[in-house]
């Protein structure tokens, strides 16, 4: 899965995200035109299951090099160097104890894109007793598609953002943070 553009275009001082403009990202149009699926964007871990085999989300940032076993998602980002890749979870490394838990503790593993979370992944949010994978793109959200209407869902809905979805693809994405909300907001509960 590659890195997806913020639905609005962000402002940028060095590199570094200090706001965001009511402008569609060029190319995003369709989402204001009520094209698409809105889905529930999910913190955790990215990771994917493709041809059986179990990976995770690698970002070769800034000209790091990545493993010889890497798979790239997409080309370098030009303005962030980040540079996605897919390596697989390799069950001998004690590195990657807390992927393999989530994948076992998951009995309905298919080929596809997922977010592992639970108590070893961002924090765990969501408060899991036990690290999951969830699949992307599997709970639709009812949001106005107006610059207002999507700040003032994600002001009133305990989530962290939105991915939307076109031809089956996620395609770009708005984050509560983007807007300057807090996440995870203290004290909340969330069904994910």
């Amino acid at each position: 899965m590659k890195k997806i553009p913020t639905l609005f275009e962000r402002i940028y001082e060095n590199h570094k995200v200090v706001g965001i403009t009511d402008k569609v990202t060029p190319g995003m149009e369709w989402v204001l035109q009520g094209e698409g699926v809105a889905t529930l964007k999910i913190d955790g871990s990215c990771c994917a299951i493709i041809d059986g085999v179990f990976y995770k989300r690698y970002d070769a940032k800034n000209g790091k090099k990545p493993p010889c076993n890497a798979i790239p998602c997409c080309e370098p980002d030009i303005v962030t160097g980040h540079h996605p890749h897919w390596v697989p979870v390799d069950y001998e490394n004690p590195a990657d104890k807390w992927f393999y838990n989530a994948y076992f503790n998951t009995t309905w593993r298919v080929d596809g894109t997922y977010e592992a979370v639970g108590p070893h992944f961002q924090g765990n949010p969501y408060k899991l007793k036990d690290d999951i994978l969830i699949p992307h793109g599997t709970k639709t959200l009812k949001v106005e598609r107006t610059f207002e209407g999507i700040k003032e869902y994600l002001a009133q809905h305990n989530i962290e953002g939105i991915v939307f979805w076109k031809d089956g693809e996620p395609k770009c994405k708005i984050k509560r943070s983007d807007f300057g909300f807090s996440w995870p907001v203290e004290g909340a509960t969330y069904d994910i």
